[in-house]
């Protein structure tokens, strides 16, 4: 049995327990939740075909929690190359688009304008774009939603 040690912050806990041998080490991404919020679509954009591997493993796995920890690290790499990437090329249309999700509660609507700054400038540097899914195409702000 994993022996864990609890600090009196909440929700926070260490699991000291090794890694199996053969697994590389990753290191945590490091982010709160508005960046990768922000960020969460170039992340999906350039990590699908990582993600795409984890999840077959989990759906075909036994025992998930271990047979896919390789994929599981790759999915984490492929995430904080993201967040470095658009860190380097856009700082400060990021930290705008992120601030300003972390002040207004994670309502995206309210956070359009610094979206849009920040989609252009990864657009450009990184060459990912947002794409919504189902939204064939149309922003979810311009769609027209008819309700029955």
């Amino acid at each position: 049995m994993p022996q864990h040690e609890i600090h009196t912050k909440p929700y926070y806990l260490v699991d000291r327990t090794p890694m199996p041998p053969g697994i590389p080490s990753v290191p945590e991404v490091g982010a709160t939740s508005a960046p990768l919020t922000s960020a969460s679509f170039f992340i999906g954009a350039r990590c699908a075909p990582y993600n795409d591997d984890f999840m077959l493993c989990h759906a075909q796995s036994k025992s998930p929690q271990t047979d896919c920890l390789k994929e599981g690290r790759r999915v984490t790499r492929c995430a904080i190359s993201v967040l470095e990437d658009i860190n380097k090329h856009c700082p400060s249309e990021f930290k705008a688009h992120w601030e300003c999700l972390e002040q207004r509660n994670h309502e995206l609507e309210k956070c359009r304008l610094p979206e849009t700054y920040l989609n252009k400038c990864v657009g450009q540097f990184l060459n990912l774009t947002k794409t919504i899914p189902d939204a064939e195409g149309v922003p979810v702000h311009l769609r027209n939603v008819k309700f029955t």
